[in-house]
């Protein structure tokens, strides 16, 4: 049968092979709750299960595994402390961390992305929530199988979590082909680009998921004083995340940063983020003043906020040509819509490359569509978008 959201689960066993992952959690309810909501899945194997950070390294010590699920709080070694340390034991690991939705968890979430963490998830707030929250564990497992499908290795028959047998680090399978079907349809694929537009924008659109505070605070880093169109953001994040978000990158950019607020005007030079658990959209019409609207619609692409409906207001408020819309890191194909829209009617996408994104998902939509007028790798982005918004075409 088929899984939601996805293409299906492979064979389990050797054959299949599967993703190994340890789990870092004080809470050993929580624990055994994630285990059993992993496991349910045949792909996904939780050999370790430990209590604080330095258990963790010890834990890494006796066996590899390819995911980390990482608590921030926690006694003896919290998760930021350990994060470095387990990434300096075994280089590549991809870590998740876990935290309740606090300010000052997602302050220490951004922190940890930008330390080499992949990805976040926020955790439901009770034992009694989490053994409820379907969305939790499908997204939980939608992250670990999008950042280590390609790492999956012979799953280990092994009778219990507290008893393991201890492995030679060096004594690693090799990595199988297992990337997911949507990912190995983008590889093959022949990426066709479009000519450069000759406009010069008067706004710039940016959407990313997986991967994207990082490769946001790159690309936005340093923007010249002379690009002034406003800056509008959506970002796969959960409220108070979001928050976080738009004030770390006000400091990386050194220009006005904030979520979007209900009714405000749009300013030149500012950068708007699309707050948490709302649609961010745009009203007004070209020559005319613009005002941001949050919008509690249906989720789209299973998000909210999205990046289709943003597209979609700008397109109406500017004109498409008037558009410049980058594509960065993420799950999914959210913003595959708005940009088909944006080009058909004049306007310009780039997207990330595949090597340079944590997930080609969005990016890899777009770009294999044929939608892209460039497909660059991380580092080149911002110093295109600074040659597009000032008119520059070297």
């Amino acid at each position: 049968m088929t899984k939601e959201g996805g293409t299906g689960p492979s064979p389990p066993g050797a054959k299949g092979g599967v993703i190994r992952i340890m789990l870092v959690d004080d809470s050993a309810v929580i624990r055994g709750l994630f285990t059993r909501a992993l496991e349910s899945d045949p792909e996904l194997q939780v050999v370790a299960s430990v209590g604080d950070g330095k258990m963790a390294l010890n834990a890494l010590k006796r066996q590899p595994v390819d995911v980390v699920v990482l608590d921030i709080e926690m006694p003896v070694m919290d998760g930021l402390t350990a994060l470095p340390l387990l990434l300096q034991a075994q280089p590549g690991l991809i870590v998740i961390m876990a935290s309740t939705l606090t300010r000052r968890n997602a302050d220490v979430s951004l922190r940890a992305l930008q330390a080499g963490a992949k990805d976040y998830i926020p955790k439901p707030t009770s034992t009694s929530e989490l053994t409820s929250a379907d969305t939790f564990k499908r997204e939980l497992i939608e992250k670990i199988k999008a950042l280590a499908g390609p790492l999956r290795s012979p799953r280990q028959e092994q009778p219990s979590l507290t008893r393991r047998v201890a492995s030679d680090p060096n004594d690693r399978p090799a990595p199988q082909e297992k990337t997911p079907a949507s990912l190995r349809a983008f590889k093959s694929a022949t990426v066709t680009l479009r000519p450069v537009s000759t406009e010069v924008p008067e706004v710039l659109a940016i959407g990313s998921s997986t991967g994207g505070p990082q490769a946001l605070f790159q690309v936005l880093a340093d923007f010249p004083d002379r690009i002034l169109q406003p800056i509008f953001i959506t970002q796969h994040m959960p409220a108070t995340f979001t928050t976080i978000l738009a004030e770390h990158l006000s400091r990386v950019t050194k220009r006005p940063c904030a979520e979007g607020k209900d009714g405000e005007p749009v300013v030149k030079g500012r950068i708007y983020v699309a707050p948490g658990d709302y649609h961010m959209i745009v009203e007004g019409a070209p020559g005319k003043e613009k005002v941001i609207r949050l919008l509690k619609t249906p989720p789209e692409n299973f998000c909210r906020p999205a990046v289709d409906p943003m597209l979609r207001s700008l397109i109406q408020a500017y004109g498409a040509r008037k558009i410049l819309v980058t594509i960065l890191t993420g799950m999914g194909q959210d913003g595959l819509r708005g940009a088909e829209q944006v080009v058909e009617q004049g306007g310009m996408v780039i997207a990330q490359d595949e090597p340079s994104s944590v997930v080609w998902g969005m990016p890899g939509a777009v770009a294999t569509a044929g939608l892209c007028s460039a497909v660059l790798p991380l580092p080149e982005i911002g110093p295109a978008l600074q040659r597009y918004a000032t008119g520059g075409r070297g």
